[in-house]
């Protein structure tokens, strides 16, 4: 029997529930009481749902003992970033720009999730607009990591990070425009899927950069992940930007650990040679375990990669800027001084500056369709580090000084110009005990290859069942 419900996955706590071996009441209520416990040390939760959540497990219970269980997310809790609308429940973005907003409406995933019988446990702290890689600039305070509370949980979806690390939730809805469901997924040590751009609707996420916006999960196992997805890919036409791309009958049935035969390609210029020597190491242990798998690990370069980080950030300010340019003239006040400072660039940038990054972007599209004509899977070090110090501006990367706000975003933001899909998965600790991470990207709507592969990778070890101690 287990004591401990915080400590199984999404998939298990599902065959519980549906086997009626366990009450949605009773697993509600074991997240609840482990945040009242920890969520002060972490920061994680912004906003709790604990009533209507109690409520909703009680009628999730009624439902199943009648015969009607909805599917494999019946009964199990979820919360999602704080950039997500959610129907009389605060949605801020961090922002006290935004601290007394209360939606009408459910984003289109919070709906979809509602509808499978998620219960909703309540929001989780965000960069401010998801305006940072971080978490630390929050009306809210900063975002800890469970493994290392003087060190940042990574963002922008910080909070959703922590929160599945610290067994807070079982799993958490992100969004990622550079890197912000990944690198938090990567500094605290979880799982975190990026979708293809379109797959996953943004409807009701409040927008950081509309061309570059990604919404998905971050969970402990990859097979969670896939779950999750199930039920929130799909064409939206509240979405400009969904796709009517054809959804796969089961995500979580393809994955069966067989990964003999793909072939993986390896950049070493760039994604590696730009990361810390420890991280490099322990990325290398993990393609060590793929090649004993059955993959084929093959050398690539990727021709025109070193742009991406330049082009980004002029795509970032302009986008960001344009969504906030009426709010910021009337209430710049509000907004932190790191972000009003970023949006205040877009004001520099030139048009052209804007067209020459999206006709970079093109090239990279094709360059990178060019490297899956050779192989299935690209691999790297999901970020360049390990989690650094709240409030340290910069990490020591080969000898040298660089910004953690750009060295943290150098391996995720290339998958975000092309849209491509893109799993990070734990893959070991540092001499520090912190988190590293590998990154497995794929061809655009190849979602189950690269859940697949982390899903082969989890089976073979056991990085992603680690738990901090609180």
């Amino acid at each position: 029997m287990v004591t401990d419900l915080t400590t199984l996955t999404v998939a298990e706590l599902g065959d519980l529930i549906a086997g009626k071996s366990v009450s949605p009441v009773d697993v509600t209520d074991a997240f609840l009481d482990r945040i009242s416990a920890h969520n002060d040390a972490l920061n994680a939760f912004v906003t709790l749902n604990e009533e209507a959540a109690k409520a909703a497990a009680k009628a999730a219970e009624a439902e199943i003992m009648q015969g009607g269980v909805r599917g494999p997310l019946h009964g199990i809790p979820v919360a999602h970033k704080d950039l997500y609308a959610t129907a009389g429940l605060k949605t801020t973005g961090g922002s006290k720009v935004l601290a007394d907003n209360v939606p009408s409406t459910d984003a289109t995933v919070v709906r979809r999730l509602s509808e499978a019988g998620m219960i909703m446990l309540g929001k989780t702290n965000t960069h401010e607009f998801a305006y940072g890689p971080t978490s630390e600039v929050s009306m809210f305070g900063p975002v800890a990591n469970p493994w290392d509370t003087g060190r940042i949980s990574g963002g922008s979806s910080g909070g959703s990070g922590a929160a599945v690390a610290g067994g807070l939730i079982p799993i958490a809805s992100g969004s990622d425009t550079g890197g912000s469901i990944r690198i938090p997924a990567a500094c605290c040590g979880v799982t975190g899927l990026k979708p293809t751009y379109g797959r996953v609707s943004r409807a009701g996420i409040l927008p950081l950069c509309w061309t570059m916006d990604h919404a998905g999960p971050l969970a402990r196992t990859a097979m969670d992940a896939a779950l999750f997805l199930q039920h929130i890919a799909g064409f939206d036409p509240l979405d400009e930007a969904s796709s009517h791309a054809a959804v796969p009958d089961s995500y979580a049935g393809s994955l069966t650990g067989d990964i003999r035969g793909t072939k993986i390609g390896v950049a070493r210029r760039y994604f590696f040679d730009g990361s810390q020597e420890e991280v490099v190491k322990l990325v290398d242990d993990a393609l060590d375990v793929l090649r004993g798998l059955g993959a084929e690990v093959i050398d690539i370069d990727i021709p025109h990669i070193e742009t991406a980080a330049a082009a980004a950030l002029a795509i970032y300010i302009a986008e960001a800027t344009a969504y906030h340019d009426d709010t910021l003239g009337e209430r710049a006040h509000l907004y932190s001084e790191q972000v009003r400072t970023f949006l205040e660039l877009g004001d520099q940038l030139l048009a052209k500056d804007y067209l020459h990054a999206q006709r970079y972007r093109t090239l990279l599209g094709r360059e990178m369709a060019e490297v899956f004509q050779n192989v299935d899977l690209i691999a790297t070090p999901s970020i360049t580090m390990t989690a650094t110090p709240i409030g340290e501006p910069n990490v020591l990367i080969g000898g040298a000084e660089e910004a953690v706000f750009g060295a943290i975003l150098r391996n995720t933001e290339p998958f975000n110009l092309t849209g491509l899909p893109a799993v990070v998965t734990p893959c070991g600790f540092d001499a520090d005990g912190m988190p590293a991470s590998l990154q497995l990207v794929g061809p655009a709507f190849t979602e189950a290859r690269v859940l697949n592969a982390a899903h082969a990778y989890q089976q073979a070890t056991d990085w992603h069942l680690r738990r901090p101690n609180l």
